[in-house]
């Protein structure tokens, strides 16, 4: 079954063309990568996905609904209510954690099911306490995010995406803001979840990590899909702008 489907996204800002004609689907269990250099498009494609940003012309399909309907042209978004409804399809883990600092860490991952999806707040609570043991976390649940590492924010706000149930799971860039020893603690923490068949979207520069857990791979660059295919496909390919990324990659 297909989860999400986007069919010719073009997006702008200022004139400048950073998407063109993009297309991609990702399927229930499916693990999808996204990798290309900085300035390619990946974390817009991403933000057009979310919803965050609005595509100039495009479909936006998530379960074979329509968020966005390409019109002439044009992305017509569907009403305020079916978006809203919509967006409770996927859960989003921004590179910067995104965490209410004012909240405890219970509190965070426990809002939005209370807040949106009118849970109890025993149900919510259960739920967010089981999460953060699964995250390693359940000794922080009443810490601030202050009190955290930067790696224990990020498992934080991937519980708290999580806690929504979504049947979807964006990652942008979930180990940028990190130091590099505790890049892994959140690379484990996906593979564990591709290896429950959590259906995810993942862009990162972290190659071998890519490579490892990714079902298939999409490399972008000058906001078109250069690339696209299995792990071993994609690194093994002849392409010239892939061979390129790869050995400055390598170099870094």
């Amino acid at each position: 079954m297909d989860i999400l489907n986007l069919n010719h996204l073009r997006k702008s800002f200022d004139g400048l063309e950073v998407i063109k004609d993009i297309s991609l689907t990702v399927k229930e269990g499916e693990v999808l990568t996204i990798i290309g250099p900085s300035g390619s498009g990946k974390s817009t494609v991403l933000r057009c996905a979310t919803m965050l940003e609005t595509m100039d012309s495009g479909d936006l399909i998530y379960l074979g609904e329509y968020a966005a309907k390409d019109e002439n042209g044009v992305s017509v978004y569907a009403d305020k209510e079916k978006l809203h409804s919509m967006k409770g399809n996927f859960g989003l883990v921004f590179q910067n954690f995104n965490l209410f600092p004012h909240y405890s860490v219970l509190k965070n991952v426990m809002d939005a099911p209370v807040r949106v999806q009118k849970k109890s707040r025993e149900e919510a609570k259960a739920t967010a306490m089981a999460l953060l043991e699964q995250m390693g976390l359940a000794d922080k649940a009443d810490n601030y995010p202050f009190q955290l590492s930067g790696g224990q924010q990020q498992r934080v706000s991937i519980a708290r995406a999580l806690a929504m149930k979504p049947k979807l799971l964006f990652f942008d860039e979930p180990t940028s803001a990190l130091d590099p020893e505790l890049t892994g603690e959140i690379l484990k923490v996906i593979k564990d979840l591709a290896a429950k068949h959590m259906t995810m979207v993942i862009v990162t520069h972290e190659m071998s990590f890519a490579r490892d857990v990714s079902d298939r791979i999409i490399f972008m660059d000058n906001g078109v899909i250069v690339e696209e295919g299995a792990p071993e496909k994609v690194f093994s390919s002849e392409n010239a702008r892939m061979k390129d990324f790869l050995r400055r990659f390598n170099e870094k």
